[in-house]
């Protein structure tokens, strides 16, 4: 009676279980791995604003740069890196002008030019993505731009809104653009820099100032409900639209790295729809804004905003289309990166960005494949990965298994250890002898620092040595040339490749410095050097102990002064450190950013801070070429310049020139043009997919293991049958006894 339904029931589990063979723990849709879409990650926090005007954080731009479209973009390939146009047709030459007004020629001297005067083409076509805040009725009057706080009852995202609407991008939506930077309501990290430069723009700052405080009278400053600032009703010189597609903006003097900031959002348009949309009352309190729905015209749109949750791109239906490009660095076509010549982006349909809160289940979800990349706007996990993989050779055997991508670059920025151009013992000194001794006691520890040590011990390989103040990926540095060869620390060996001096030699530039074995040779005293450290910048008991071995090498004492970072920057602008440790990640791919590292105006103890150069240092000849290198676009005059400046740096040694850390894409086997870049912000339309391998190779990799069910179903039929045995034996037990009770009372 028991017996058969429970060995059916049994057997019945065990069937089932060996014959339901589907990926069982994917967090994605059941059969989205088949699908165009990208999966990735986020990390910590949904991004704070995707308003153009103040995003600036690194962890925004997956958005931003898919949605909307700057004047310009890099190309995606090529390094160094090339501006191109995107909204634009072209990369402009700007004209000139001289303090009359009477134009100059193009290779006017920086110093004589007054203004110079960019006109710049838009395309013809683009068109905004479908949104709501472009809808409108037959009669011309827009749908949703007179709404009251009730009609938002039940509208929580941009999809609850039925009717969409577009239209033609024009040069006016960037004049908008332009003129919103100087709003009060929204902090944009761009306006200090861009008011020095855009003509009238700091004036225009004050002006709107006014505007929106009359518009705010009588509203608590609380108030989230504002009246709609419409930036039509207040032009102002230094940018207008000359046609529908002719934006013109004018420039204080002469600025070449202005065609830069052009290729970032806060240059992307705005259109004053969307602003008068989410103006209407009860907008703000539903987030209902440019800081979560961005319009755009880019091969992407924003269409789901879970906060802290997902967010989810889909392809814009109105984006014209893009050409993937033809031309790379040399190598590009081996690896790959050109087989997609001519075809059209964006490639990918959708892109979705679910939160990991933690490092181990997100990568432990990429190795699965759940996440096609385990970071697509970060380079640090390739990095680690190629660590892990050097470490542990069971995590290498998995990764090539897998056919994990690793491409690496070397990105434009660096690690130095700088020496304090103020200081009594290592700066620039007060006498021509005593100039001559300090140089020579930098050069001296330039030498012992063995950077090639460090690279390989901290960095795990993942760095080359810097033999000058500009990075690879710039125009400016040589892969033969100064920037590639520091002949004060190394000199060439049998084959050609830079070695570094001896030890030997670094002892007689000490000795020469006035410390022979490290030691005074006036007083007989050591030579102790302070090295100011900011220990929350990481690195640990290791690597100070490194750096003190280093120069332990010449005799050297090194008196570690470790401090918070704050405590780190008060000593670094009031210049009183000695020697140390720092880095600088690029603005924007000039080799003008870095040089401007060692410009003595920027000297931070002069400035009072607001100048990058740490080291304070002070050279008349560099800063002489400095100021007619600033004013050259990148040519063989500017080249010239730079060469001279790093001989210049490379003699007078303010820095121990440091490492150029490398960096590391991670992408899956199924993912084609992952090319590394931390310049390039709008790559994601590059990145092609084949979803059929994936969902293939995921079903391979996470393939149900049922048999320890079947197992565990057969050991409990086991007990059960056992216990049914016994229970059995009982039974037919005391039936027995009963029925010999019974027949001994007839």
């Amino acid at each position: 009676m028991l017996k058969r339904p429970l060995l059916a029931f049994t057997l019945g589990l065990a069937l089932a279980a060996a014959g339901c063979g589907d990926v069982q723990n994917n967090p994605h849709p059941a059969g989205s791995e088949y699908t165009n879409t990208l999966f990735v990650p986020f990390m910590t926090r949904s991004p704070r604003t995707l308003d153009p005007t103040s995003s600036y954080s690194n962890d925004e731009t997956p958005y931003t740069y898919q949605v909307y479209e700057p004047l310009y973009q890099y190309h995606y390939l090529k390094r160094p890196y090339e501006l191109i146009g995107r909204a634009a047709t072209e990369v402009v030459q700007p004209r000139y002008f001289d303090r009359d007004g009477k134009p100059l020629p193009a290779d006017a001297p920086g110093e004589r030019i007054a203004e110079s005067v960019y006109d710049i083409r838009i395309k013809p076509g683009i068109r905004f993505a479908p949104h709501p805040a472009f809808a409108k009725r037959a009669d011309g009057r827009y749908v949703y731009h007179d709404l009251k706080r009730e009609d938002l009852e039940g509208v929580h995202r941009i999809s609850d809104f039925k009717e969409t609407g577009t239209r033609e991008l024009t040069a006016d939506d960037y004049v908008y653009a332009i003129r919103r930077l100087a709003t009060t309501r929204v902090k944009s990290p761009a306006y200090s820099t861009l008011a020095e430069y855009i003509v009238g723009l700091k004036d225009y700052g004050e002006r709107i100032k006014a505007v929106d405080k009359e518009l705010r009278k009588g509203l608590p400053a609380t108030a989230r409900d504002l009246p709609f600032l419409d930036f039509r009703q207040y032009p102002f010189d230094g940018a207008v639209a000359l046609d529908p597609h002719t934006l013109r903006i004018r420039v204080k003097g002469k600025y070449p790295q202005f065609s830069y900031w052009l290729a970032m959002t806060f240059f992307a348009p705005i259109p004053w729809e969307a602003e008068r949309f989410y103006s209407q009352p009860g907008m703000a309190e539903r987030n209902l804004s440019l800081n979560y729905w961005p319009v755009g015209t880019g091969p992407y749109m924003l269409t789901e905003f879970s906060e802290n949750r997902r967010h989810v791109l889909e392809r814009n239906p109105n984006f014209r289309g893009e050409p993937y490009p033809c031309e790379g660095e040399p190598g590009d076509r081996e690896k790959g990166y050109l087989d997609d010549c001519g075809k059209t982006i964006p490639f990918v349909d959708k892109v979705v960005f679910d939160i990991e809160k933690e490092a181990v289940p997100l990568q432990a979800k990429f190795l699965q494949g759940y996440y096609d990349s385990p970071a697509i706007e970060r380079l640090d996990f390739g990095t680690s990965y190629l660590v892990a993989m050097s470490d542990d050779a069971s995590k290498e055997r998995e990764f090539k298994e897998k056919g994990i991508r690793l491409p690496t670059t070397v990105e434009a920025n660096n690690h130095y250890i700088g020496f304090n151009w103020l200081d009594p013992v290592v700066g620039g000194g007060k006498t021509p002898a005593e100039a001559e001794a300090h140089r020579k006691l930098r050069q001296a520890l330039s030498i012992a620092l063995d950077w090639e040590e460090h690279i390989a011990i901290f960095e795990r390989g993942q760095a080359v040595p810097a033999h000058g103040p500009v990075p690879p990926s710039l125009f400016g540095y040589r892969a033969d040339g100064p920037a590639a060869f520091n002949p004060i620390v190394y000199r060439k060996g049998p084959d050609g490749a830079p070695q570094r001096r001896s030890i030997d030699e670094a002892r007689q530039l000490l000795a020469e410095a006035g410390y022979p074995n490290g030691r005074d040779a006036k007083t007989g005293q050591p030579l102790v050097l302070n090295f100011d450290y900011a220990s929350s910048s990481g690195g640990g008991k290791a690597l100070l102990d490194w750096y003190t071995k280093q120069l332990g090498k010449l005799g050297v004492q090194l008196e570690v002064r470790a401090t918070d970072y704050n405590r780190f920057q008060e000593k670094m602008m009031k210049g009183t450190g000695q020697i140390f440790s720092w880095g600088w990640l690029a603005d924007y791919p000039d080799a003008e950013n870095f040089l401007f590292l060692l410009y003595g105006p920027n000297a931070k103890a002069v400035t009072g801070g607001n100048g990058e150069n740490a080291a304070n240092y002070q050279s008349p000849e560099f800063d002489r070429l400095f100021e007619q290198m600033k004013y050259l676009d990148n040519g063989p005059q500017k080249q010239a310049l730079i060469d001279q400046m790093i001989a210049i740096t490379q003699r007078d040694a303010p820095w121990s020139f440091g490492y150029f850390p490398k960096s590391a894409a991670a992408f899956h086997q199924w993912v084609y043009n992952g090319k590394p870049t931390q310049i390039v912000r709008n790559h994601i339309g590059y990145l092609r997919l084949d979803p059929k391998l994936r969902g293939d190779l995921i079903r391979q990799w996470n393939r149900p293991v049922w048999w320890p069910m079947a197992l565990l179903a057969l050991a409990g039929f086991g007990l059960a049958f056992v216990g049914w045995r016994a229970w059995r034996r009982r039974e037919l037990e005391t039936a027995a006894r009963t029925l010999a009770r019974e027949e001994a009372t007839r």
